[in-house]
């Protein structure tokens, strides 16, 4: 019997990496954030389908691809914003109407807890402070909120739904895609902002886009290229070091 020996070379760290395409990579991620200040200037059209294209190869449970895009510009999101402003207007103004816009699902929880609601205040006062915005300045404070429904100006507003039968699980795969459409719009120039807000106003935003009974609105994001003398736009959120949020297990 002769006993063979195999040596099996096992590859250095990083042999496989791409040095200059992790660097893009890495850039594209880290340097988006949340633009609250847009320019008027159009996004031409062809840009967003090859962002929508590149973002549809996020992972989906099964393959199922629950995600479903309105892409509003021009006249349409002007109407759009015009409405859902009123009717932000209106509800503050007549805090009764507000019961009728209510979130589809509960984006927050009911209860907050440290460290979470921690840095939920440090994120508002700190925006709230850059913008010379004090507490008690409710009307500041309603105006800076209006601006979420004016898209923060930017010239194109992307609305995700999801068909109502699907579970929480498809909402967990839209955020994936969301992700992947901000990510490919840094890489490509364009600034976003993924906004909550137009969640309340779900009804009347479904409406105007003319979507389905079956369809429930997830997100919004705001698309466009940033205005670089914004104030707004130098407020960056911090992150929390991997140690704070990492376990590793050997």
């Amino acid at each position: 019997m002769y006993i063979v020996e195999v040596t099996i070379n096992q590859p250095e760290p990083g042999i496989f990496m791409n040095p200059e395409q992790v660097r893009h990579v890495d850039e594209a991620i880290t340097s988006r954030h949340s633009v609250r200040a847009f320019l008027s200037t159009p996004v031409d059209p062809k840009l967003i389908r090859d962002i929508l294209s590149v973002a549809s190869h996020a992972p989906s449970g099964t393959n199922t691809q629950p995600w479903k895009v309105y892409v509003v510009y021009s006249q349409k999101r002007d109407a759009l914003v015009e409405a859902v402003c009123q009717a932000q207007i209106e509800s503050s103004q007549h805090p009764e109407l507000a019961a009728q816009y209510k979130e589809t699902f509960a984006y927050y929880p009911s209860t907050w807890i440290s460290p979470f609601i921690d840095r939920r205040r440090e994120n508002g006062w700190g925006l709230y402070g850059l913008l010379g915005i004090q507490k008690g300045e409710k009307e500041k404070m309603a105006e800076q909120q209006l601006r979420n429904f004016k898209l923060f100006d930017a010239p194109v507003g992307l609305f995700f739904t999801v068909n109502k039968i699907m579970g929480i699980g498809s909402k967990m795969d839209i955020s994936m895609m969301i992700q992947n459409v901000m990510v490919a719009a840094k890489a490509r120039g364009l600034d976003t902002c993924p906004q909550a807000a137009w969640n309340h106003f779900h009804p009347l935003v479904l409406e105007i886009l003319g979507a389905a009974e079956d369809e429930e609105l997830v997100c919004a994001v705001a698309l466009g290229y940033a205005d670089p003398e914004a104030l707004v736009n130098t407020f960056i959120t911090p992150r929390e070091p991997v140690e704070n949020f990492a376990v590793f297990l050997d």
